[in-house]
């Protein structure tokens, strides 16, 4: 096991999801009074030319741009409560109806929506270049299932999946895109801010399908304050390690340990490019910042190059 990979294990308890860090070892160093990130995107796709593995880390923003509702900005609350407080394991334990609600709701909200220009970008790109021996690699903050609609085929979702559900007692995870998830949510979970809680009973909430068990489901999400699987981490870690390209496209960069993920590439001297509709915190690491809407922005990034020669399947 690496150095980086034991450090991530051993900090586990302290990079939960949401944690925001003054300092991070990961980025120390990588930041410099150098030019500003290049905007050239000429230049940035020789880069890309030759680039043999590359991860593209993505976030709420490329979801956004299909219609899916983030946690902050105008969609900070549902009903009359943040939204931040609503995805915690103790609002779940202690409300699960009002939880449950909150969930079905982006749920169904989720089913509705198509991959945008930038998920099929990526999908293409993926598809593309492992016909010629070179591999992408997305790894997502996002919990929809778009990247695969899309046809991404290695993604890796850190903050697991809004299509999965995890049972409470047998600690079985399963895919479930059933709408509505049970009987009792249908038609609930609207939004409006005068909308009363449905106040489900727990027995009539979604519950497991293995025999014998019937415990109670959540979403297969990491919910605020919890830890991101560490499996997910270890795979997460040699993809940074081994990656010669990264993309950052439409992440906030400030929700750890996510936020470490392209200033930690960065730090190698690999090339980073953030494609964001506006500068983050995290724009000075980089290389490259190609500011616009990721749908437009990234499919010119991610075409075929005139260096490229396909070979056959």
């Amino acid at each position: 096991m690496s150095f980086g990979v034991t450090m991530l294990m051993r900090n586990r308890a302290a990079i939960g999801l949401g944690l925001r860090l003054c300092s991070s070892n990961a980025t120390a160093g990588a930041a410099t009074e150098a030019a500003r990130p290049s905007s050239d995107m000429a230049e940035f796709r020789k880069v890309f030319s030759k680039a043999k593995h590359i991860a593209i880390i993505t976030g709420a923003g490329v979801s956004a741009e299909c219609g899916v509702p983030t946690f902050r900005g105008e969609n900070e609350k549902w009903r009359k409560w943040f939204s931040q407080d609503l995805a915690t394991p103790e609002a779940f334990s202690r409300i699960p109806s009002r939880v449950w609600e909150f969930y079905h709701y982006r749920r169904e909200l989720v089913l509705d929506k198509k991959p945008c220009a930038a998920h099929l970008a990526i999908a293409e790109c993926e598809a593309r270049l492992k016909k010629q021996g070179r591999s992408v690699v997305v790894i997502t903050q996002c919990i929809d299932d778009l990247h695969r609609q899309a046809g991404s085929k290695h993604v890796l979702k850190i903050h697991g999946s809004l299509m999965e559900t995890r049972c409470m007692s047998c600690g079985h995870v399963t895919t479930n895109k059933r709408s509505p998830i049970c009987s009792a949510l249908k038609n609930k979970g609207d939004p409006g801010p005068d909308v009363a809680d449905a106040q489900i009973p727990v027995d009539k909430l979604p519950r497991c399908d293995e025999r014998d068990c019937n415990g109670l489901l959540r979403p297969n999400v990491v919910f605020f304050g919890e830890t991101l699987d560490s499996h997910i981490l270890t795979k997460v870690e040699k993809e940074m390690e081994t990656c010669d390209l990264c993309l950052v496209v439409g992440t906030s960069s400030i929700v750890y340990p996510a936020a470490m993920f392209g200033p930690r590439i960065a730090s190698r001297g690999v090339p980073v490019a953030e494609f964001n509709t506006s500068t983050t915190p995290k724009t000075e690491y980089f290389s490259y910042h190609f500011q616009g809407p990721c749908g437009v922005t990234l499919p010119q990034a991610l075409a075929q190059h005139e260096s490229e020669v396909l070979r056959s399947p």
